[in-house]
């Protein structure tokens, strides 16, 4: 018999408000996050605008300056995240051995990186942190969660660039049905609002340029676009094998019912223009799911607001779905988050979670302007009362890295 998989814990920090409430109430308001960048001099930037955290301070939520001198940023909004879906949750963790922690990051500790990187240049090899290492490797973040947890089970992170939470999903979903844990938490972080990361992202010609107007700037779909805008923050969701969250009564919000994962074998950084490796993927996750084309309501797409990835999308979902993808309601979280980069994935199965619980679709913000060549439903502007029975989630990373889960409505 296949064991089911089910999620009964959420908990996200997100340009657009840290916990799952505060992240709602933002999303089905359509309230944008991109700020002009605060976190370093902008002067011979291109692109001036990010999806920052603001007003956040560690110690608000527990950790020590101890804590904070030893962790980097990934780690921190991971384990803010991991403790809501865990308290969300309400679990007491009987066997540590049949409970994991999978969370990942596309970049790692690029913080840390830059300001080791220049304590070597500056001060000299023994000004570097002893730290440097535990703190900038990316599987130092399901580590620190699985301390403070007592997680024994299987402990990972996945690096696919935007994909990453998103895979990370979708394998402890498989890990679940494989009976080798019980309890997942899953999901991704990321912190790369850094000079490196945004000079590196500026130079490829990928990031919005719009600085004058910042809560403007990520308009997936819409004809306008002109790159996506670099966000940070972390989504963490609590993966439960169904008779193990049927025993404890636990709260129920949804099932992941398929996993699907490809590579385009294309090009290292541009999508397959034939969208064929991503609409791959939702089959796979069709097929495992048990279901047709015909029983997805939604999908909430990778919609970058890149010119690229939003034309190829839409012909993925045109290519699989074909006339069904007209009765799709399709949206992009991250017209309002931005792009959480690794983390994205994980927000955005989020966001999937609350709609279908709440029954309203939220809308993809500053769409204005149709595009002939993305000519799908895409939510403009206004949220909607609209009800899920199955959802798709998609995310596409350099690469060629595609993944897609499908969520269903728990019955």
């Amino acid at each position: 018999m296949t064991r089911r998989v089910v999620i009964t814990g959420l908990g996200v920090v997100s340009p657009i408000g840290i916990g799952k409430q505060n992240y709602w109430d933002s999303l089905v308001s359509g309230k944008s996050g991109i700020t002009q960048i605060s976190k370093f001099p902008l002067e011979g930037f291109a692109s001036k605008i990010a999806g920052e955290i603001s007003n956040f301070n560690p110690e608000d939520y527990g950790f020590s300056r101890k804590d904070i001198r030893r962790m980097d940023l990934i780690s921190i909004f991971a384990v803010i995240a991991a403790n809501e879906a865990m308290e969300d949750a309400n679990i007491v963790i009987t066997d540590p051995y049949r409970a994991g922690v999978m969370v990942s990051s596309g970049i790692g500790g690029i913080t840390t990186f830059e300001i080791q990187h220049s304590n070597l240049i500056e001060r000299g090899p023994t000004r570097v942190s002893p730290f440097f290492i535990p703190m900038m490797i990316q599987n130092t973040t399901p580590g620190e969660i699985s301390i403070r947890f007592n997680l024994k089970g299987p402990n990972f992170s996945i690096a696919s660039a935007c994909a990453s939470s998103t895979h990370a999903i979708g394998e402890s979903f498989e890990t679940i049905r494989r009976n080798d844990a019980d309890i997942m938490v899953t999901g991704g972080a990321e912190a790369a609002i850094t000079e490196m990361a945004v000079a590196g992202f500026s130079s490829m010609r990928a990031l919005s340029t719009r600085n004058d107007e910042p809560e403007k700037a990520s308009r997936p779909f819409d004809r306008e676009r002109d790159g996506f805008v670099i966000a940070e923050g972390s989504g963490v969701i609590i993966l439960e094998e169904l008779e193990h969250a049927i025993k404890r009564d636990a709260k129920i919000y949804a099932e992941v019912t398929g996993y699907g994962a490809t590579a385009d074998a294309y090009h290292i950084t541009a999508p397959c223009t034939s969208g064929l490796g991503s609409a791959k993927a939702m089959e796979f996750a069709l097929n495992k799911a048990g279901i047709s084309i015909n029983d997805i309501d939604y999908i909430n797409a990778h919609g970058t607001s890149t010119p690229l990835n939003d034309k190829i999308e839409t012909t993925a979902i045109k290519t699989l779905f074909k006339e069904h993808a007209y009765k799709l309601a399709v949206n992009s979280t991250k017209s309002m988050t931005g792009h959480l980069l690794g983390a994205a994935g994980g927000a955005e199965a989020i966001a999937t979670v609350l709609q279908i619980q709440n029954k309203i679709l939220h809308p993809t913000i500053n769409y204005t302007t149709k595009d002939p060549e993305c000519d799908l439903d895409y939510v403009p502007n206004k949220a909607r009362n609209f009800e899920i029975k199955n959802a798709i989630s998609n995310s596409l990373g350099f690469g060629g890295h595609n993944a897609s889960i499908v969520i269903s409505k728990y019955e």
